[in-house]
């Protein structure tokens, strides 16, 4: 949407239609030109018409497929908010990378490696590292392709305020040595500025994390069980940092230490007022991460759970409908996760019946020390599980009902390896005629820099959608729901609106993303049929 020199209300195109011009104190590299798309000096408005196919069941026994067409109108507000961002474990691997990363590219930091100067850039992200297909020049037939950050007005990561809690004090860069993932010569370059960053006070329940975080904890709000307190703490340290910060909006992450699993009990965390009674009278099965959720529920601030344990009970996604705030989660999906997303999705729509999945992996962060306890351990399993079963549901002729591929999941605590994670999967399919295939894969994750840039693809993707209003024809407008679900391309187990779907194939995650955005501005799904080049 680039800026012009003709008039700010529009200019007149070959067929002298007029071409709505966004703002020039804007940075759109493209304008759309047609009549369902209105530019004002606030808003983005778009007519779409959503086309989908209704099956429905013939008296004969056949599906009867109907395409179906629903008018929805987008207002997406241009102007870009100034946004802080908030990390529950900030001073861990992820939040000490995340945080070097952001001063290093704010900077445009160059430092020595041993193998030559290396520059700060964003590699890793979607939103800031990959680009997307705007269309097809009309005259050459070339592919236009821009930077995915350049679709809608969305927050540049150099721009954020960061801050957050932990249970350590340590200040950041002394816990940024204490990680073990950035190079020396990066580490002097943003020590200055990171040891002056200190993490506020956090919640430490022993009970939900494993028993060898102990000794970190020195920095930690007084109480061990679930109180008001702590939410009104919470709910008070986001409001003093946007206030000092200046700040229109905070995102809140959590990218601390995997929990347990919390138990689902009728009467305690089942509903919203059940919880919120939990929470008050310090009932045991209320977890750190709920506590932090409920807090930014409460304030309407964005909070997204970056680990796998069960922070979303019942209680807590019905709380946030009711105050209309957003949430999402849940688990990073960095490394091994994510190549199992795409792998198995492009086996099962190949026809290939996989049969067996063998996932072994060791690290020897942090990360990895919590989860050599049990209870933490099977959080991260069944997060790391699940991430097959939409994409073997989709498809009856390899499976029948009932019928799924055995699928293990085992994690090694190994120090020596710090945050350089060894993944070793082993695919094993069956094939035409009795064949058998088996694909094994060794991947050596730098988990902290695979983690990092998905934590700035979320503040950035849950910003924009505080900022776009949809409804449907004849409709008032209204937010997306509460649970953005539209984050599962960085997540390993999405959370969806009651429902609503699990998507766990990462192609579609990611179209669903782009077309979504698309629609702000009026544009169709981009089709790959490239009918433009084969009716000769």
């Amino acid at each position: 949407m680039a800026p012009h020199a003709e008039a700010a209300n529009g200019h007149a195109n070959g067929n002298g239609s007029i071409v709505p011009v966004p703002s020039p104190t804007t940075n759109d590299i493209f304008v759309v030109n047609s009549p369902n798309v209105t530019y004002t000096e606030t808003e983005i408005t778009s007519k779409y018409t959503y086309r989908t196919t209704a099956i429905s069941t013939g008296a004969d026994g056949k599906f009867v497929a109907t395409p179906k067409e629903t008018k929805y109108d987008f207002k997406t507000e241009r102007k870009v908010p100034k946004v802080g961002m908030m990390l529950v474990g900030w001073g861990g691997n992820n939040g000490t990378t995340v945080t070097a990363g952001i001063i290093a590219n704010r900077r445009g930091l160059v430092w020595d490696t041993r193998e030559g100067q290396q520059s700060a850039n964003y590699y890793g992200s979607v939103i800031m590292g990959s680009t997307i297909k705007l269309g097809t020049d009309s005259k050459s037939g070339k592919e236009i392709n821009i930077p995915f950050h350049d679709l809608l007005p969305m927050v540049h990561p150099n721009d954020l305020a960061i801050g957050g809690w932990d249970i350590s004090g340590m200040n950041l860069s002394d816990a940024m040595d204490r990680a073990q993932v950035l190079e020396p010569s990066l580490k002097s370059l943003v020590k200055k500025e990171m040891a002056q960053m200190k993490p506020l006070p956090s919640v430490y329940y022993p009970d939900f994390i494993a028993a060898n975080q102990e000794e970190r904890a020195d920095n930690v709000l007084s109480g061990t069980k679930a109180c008001n307190a702590h939410v009104e703490q919470i709910r008070k340290d986001i409001r003093d940092f946007k206030a000092a910060n200046n700040l229109d909006k905070v995102i809140v992450q959590w990218t601390a230490n995997t929990e347990r699993y919390a138990e689902i009990i009728p009467g305690v965390n089942d509903t919203a007022d059940n919880l919120l009674k939990a929470i008050e009278q310090g009932h045991e099965e209320v977890s750190p991460s709920t506590v932090f959720a409920v807090a930014c529920i409460l304030d309407k601030v964005p909070f997204i759970n970056g680990s796998p344990q069960n922070t979303f009970v019942p209680g807590a996604i019905a709380l946030a409908e009711k105050h209309g705030a957003f949430v999402g989660g849940d688990d990073f999906k960095s490394g091994q996760t994510k190549m199992k997303s795409a792998l198995v999705d492009f086996l099962i729509n190949a026809g290939i019946k996989l049969t067996s999945i063998a996932s072994y992996n060791h690290l020897g962060n942090n990360d990895g020390m919590n989860l050599s306890s049990h209870k933490q351990f099977r959080s991260k399993e069944i997060s790391k599980s699940n991430v097959v079963d939409d994409m073997v549901a989709a498809n009856t002729v390899l499976y029948k009902e009932g019928e799924h591929p055995d699928h293990t999941v085992v994690i090694k605590y190994m120090p020596a390896v710090g945050d350089n994670k060894r993944a070793l999967d082993e695919y094993y399919a069956e094939i035409f005629m009795g064949g058998h295939q088996t694909i094994s894969m060794f991947n050596v994750c730098e988990d902290s820099l695979l983690a990092s840039p998905l934590i700035i693809d979320l503040v950035i993707v849950a910003e924009m959608m505080t900022r776009i209003q949809w409804k449907e024809e004849g409709k008032d407008y209204a937010g997306f729901h509460s649970v953005l679900s539209v984050l599962s391309y960085m997540l390993k187990a999405p959370l969806t609106p009651p429902g609503t779907p699990v998507v766990n194939a990462l192609a579609k995650q990611r179209s669903a993303l782009t077309n979504i955005f698309r629609a702000c501005v009026g544009l169709e799904p981009e089709s790959d049929m490239t009918l433009e080049h084969k009716l000769f």
